[in-house]
């Protein structure tokens, strides 16, 4: 029998017989980790440990642990609920079910709308197929084999699909477990009974392949973990969010409401609400005055020609709104870099003037699909603290890493832990090889210089460039992507931007895109519910409420609260005719940092008595004393 050579995990070379499986060497090297090996690599590609080795090749593992092996076993979770789903419900077609961030999901054709004790009962079902610890078995057919065989199962979904495959993909993959078959790509675990602890969470609409022009699905969401602890600690911090949802706190801290009337994906800011905004953007001018940056700002439409020119007409349209004036057409931007090349543009530049940094608080507008609104976090309209950068190749590694310098000073303003992601050149793009080499070596460097730790995305950059994606954590561990750094020989290219060099010649500079905190609604968003509403005081709304005890305190309360006014305090007064203890709940309720309560004995001696909203009494104190101790509190914010 032919020999072949493997090397192992532990980087150990062995001669083993030709087809032996992965599983196979695992056990016979070390059989205690494949309980929680989900599948391997072999030369890099993701295989089943069914895999049987045709020639000599390299094994990693996937392990549980990692994002990939999670997702493996989501994906097969998903496969074990389709079964379910058919063995439960007569008449169901499938479409697809991937693995996603939180958990995972399959789109449903039924003619009934599944209920909660629906789930309950294809949870059931789920727990059975686990149970029977059925194989998951590959194999490779032809496009042809695999289309008559979903004719004749009634899955129109998986025809189409397979119809739709480049004309060249002559074979495909097909999974089974225990008599359950379905089209995958895979890997998947070797069997259902690696599967402990899943659970199924909700059922929402779903376009077929995202097109509203297509029928509804019914998708059942799930998510599942290695372990039951770490599904219930996972369900646990998924109710919290629900209590954190920056949508139902908008609505009680009377910050935004989202109005049909006004349409889908707008946002109408409240007074409170507005104020949190206006905080956060008087924050990020003088931050960006303090760091060189020139304010700008450009008008709402341009004409279609220059997005033709800037190439998101081919390549960003279905995202953009358009409009005619005067029989021209012009699009609504999407974005803010167009207008700042023209201001770079405007005159002849040299080397000495640059880098130059233009920053501007845009507001764009996207064509997001209805599906995927979500409050603050995904709207049709919003503002980026967005700035651009053009700068000599030489200067690129300085100006990037003061970019990210910027970005770890917000992230510790805003108390946000952060993560870092280098994205590569997508398939659907422009420019150079040569170009986006540069670029890409050019983030990447400045994040080593830097020594910060960063993974790479593959095939995530913008289509005119690489970039740096800053994803902060919240309060309960979610990812949310804010600030990003794109590195772009291509639009200064297609502009023909250019400056003057020390030779005399003309020269062309390269152009960095930047937000820092990103869409300032998306960060008002993830702020209310890392914070759960409760501000800290610097960006509270309300700062400081006073409350009278009785009528007769009103008008000392007056001067107090007067006296808040004149030193920059924001407060509101609580001078209606309740109960004390009513009108703390209420103030509790709005998260107010602080209750002044004015009594007789306060207005005697001229003190307030502050009162946190955490129920702490400070005492009686002078309002200067008060007034002190919130400028202390927010004095490096300012």
């Amino acid at each position: 029998m032919k020999e072949i050579k493997v090397k192992l995990p532990d980087g150990v070379e062995k001669s083993v017989p030709a087809g032996m499986t992965v599983q196979e060497m695992i056990t016979a090297w070390n059989p205690e980790v494949l309980s929680s090996t989900m599948a391997a690599r072999v030369n890099q590609t993701p295989v089943d440990l069914s895999y049987a080795l045709p020639a000599d090749g390299t094994i990693s593992l996937i392990d549980v642990q990692s994002r990939e092996g999670l997702g493996i076993l989501r994906h097969s979770i998903s496969h074990v609920m389709a079964q379910a789903v058919q063995d439960t419900f007569r008449n169901v077609q499938v479409s697809i079910g991937p693995s996603i961030e939180d958990g995972f999901y399959y789109d449903f054709e039924y003619a009934e709308t599944f209920t909660p004790e629906d789930l309950e009962k294809i949870e059931k079902r789920m727990r059975e197929i686990a149970a029977a610890n059925h194989s998951f078995k590959r194999r490779e057919v032809s496009r042809d084999e695999a289309i008559s065989l979903f004719k004749s199962k009634g899955e129109s979904y998986k025809v189409e699909l397979l119809n739709d495959l480049p004309e060249e993909v002559k074979t495909v993959s097909l999974y089974t477990q225990g008599g359950y078959l379905d089209l995958c790509r895979g890997p998947h675990i070797p069997s259902t009974g690696m599967i402990k602890a899943f659970k199924l969470l909700n059922v929402a609409g779903a376009y077929w392949r995202g097109d509203e022009k297509n029928k509804m699905l019914q998708r059942i969401y799930g998510t599942g973990f290695a372990t039951e602890e770490q599904l219930v600690e996972h369900l646990r911090i998924v109710e919290e969010a629900k209590k954190r949802d920056h949508r139902r706190l908008g609505r009680e801290l009377d910050l935004f409401q989202m109005n049909d009337e006004a349409g889908p994906g707008l946002i109408i800011f409240h007074p409170k609400g507005m104020m949190l905004r206006y905080l956060i953007e008087e924050w990020e001018r003088k931050e960006h005055l303090k760091r060189g940056y020139d304010m700008v700002m450009g008008p709402q439409i341009l004409k279609s020609e220059l997005w033709k020119k800037s190439g998101h007409f081919d390549h960003y349209r279905e995202n953009m709104y358009f409009t005619e004036v005067d029989e021209q057409s012009y699009g609504i931007k999407p974005m803010n870099c167009l207008s700042h090349m023209l201001i770079y543009k405007s005159k002849i530049r040299s080397y000495r003037d640059l880098p130059l940094r233009y920053f501007e608080l845009g507001t764009v507008h996207r064509h997001e699909k209805t599906g995927v609104l979500h409050g603050l976090m995904r709207a049709r309209q919003f503002t980026q603290d967005d700035a651009h950068i053009l700068c000599t190749p030489e200067q690129l590694n300085s100006e990037i890493r003061a970019i990210a310098d910027f970005v770890a000073y917000a992230m510790k303003i805003f108390g946000f832990e952060y993560e870092v992601e280098l994205s590569t050149r997508p398939e659907k793009s422009i420019g150079s090889d040569a170009d986006w080499d540069l670029a890409t070596s050019a983030l990447e460097g400045a994040l080593k210089d830097n020594k910060m730790h960063y993974d790479i995305n593959e095939g995530d950059g913008a289509f005119y460039g690489p970039k740096i994606d800053f994803k902060l954590k919240d309060a309960l561990k979610r990812k949310w992507q804010c600030a990003t750094i794109q590195c772009d020989f291509t639009l200064p290219e297609r502009f023909d931007l250019s400056y003057i060099g020390p030779d005399g010649e003309k020269h062309r500079p390269v152009m960095l895109h930047r937000v820092i905190l990103g869409a300032i609604e998306r960060f008002m968003g993830v702020l209310i519910e890392h914070y759960a509403g409760a501000f800290p005081v610097w960006l509270s709304p309300v700062q400081a409420v006073v409350l009278s005890v009785t009528d007769k305190h009103i008008p000392y309360g007056e001067k107090v609260y007067q006296q808040l006014i004149d030193a920059g305090i924001r407060a509101e007064k609580g001078f209606d005719n309740e109960k004390l203890g009513f009108k703390i709940r209420q103030a509790q309720m709005q998260k107010i940092p602080y209750m002044l309560v004015i009594g007789d004995r306060e207005m005697e001696v001229g003190h307030i008595s502050p009162r946190q909203r955490d129920g702490k009494n400070l005492g009686s104190m002078g309002v200067d004393a008060f007034i002190a101790l919130i400028r202390e509190q927010t004095a490096q914010y300012q």
